[in-house]
């Protein structure tokens, strides 16, 4: 079965880290770039951050610069979420997606079945 699984969320409290995987099954990831979206209860998805297929480009919104670490090791078909300095706001489903490239409007090609953040003392 071709598919993304996302693993490592979890509760932390505020000023914590978790570090989150997207591992491929049943295709290769390293002709994907692979995105992490996040979507909170009553509010909509939003991309977090961007690895593009080798590796070499990364991008992450305003919200997230300077906590958050996108990288990816294609060898273990796995693209990580490192996320430090963790927010209440940070709470949310954590998705990974697969398309061709970081920019453009192209369809995902894979997404995967979310993993719950929740930051709370």
């Amino acid at each position: 079965q071709l598919q993304l699984v996302e693993s490592g969320g979890g509760l932390v409290q505020p000023g914590g880290s978790l570090r989150l995987s997207c591992a491929a099954s049943g295709f290769t990831l390293d002709s994907y770039a692979i995105h992490w979206f996040r979507q909170a209860p009553g509010k909509e998805r939003e991309g977090v951050s961007c690895i593009s297929r080798g590796g070499g480009t990364t991008n992450y919104a305003d919200s997230v610069k300077g906590r958050f670490t996108i990288d990816r090791d294609n060898a273990k078909n796995t693209v990580y979420l490192q996320m430090n300095s963790l927010k209440p706001e940070d709470t949310a489903v954590y998705y990974c997606a697969a398309r061709p490239l970081c920019r453009g409007t192209s369809k995902y090609d894979y997404w995967g079945q979310g993993t719950q953040v929740t930051v709370s003392s």
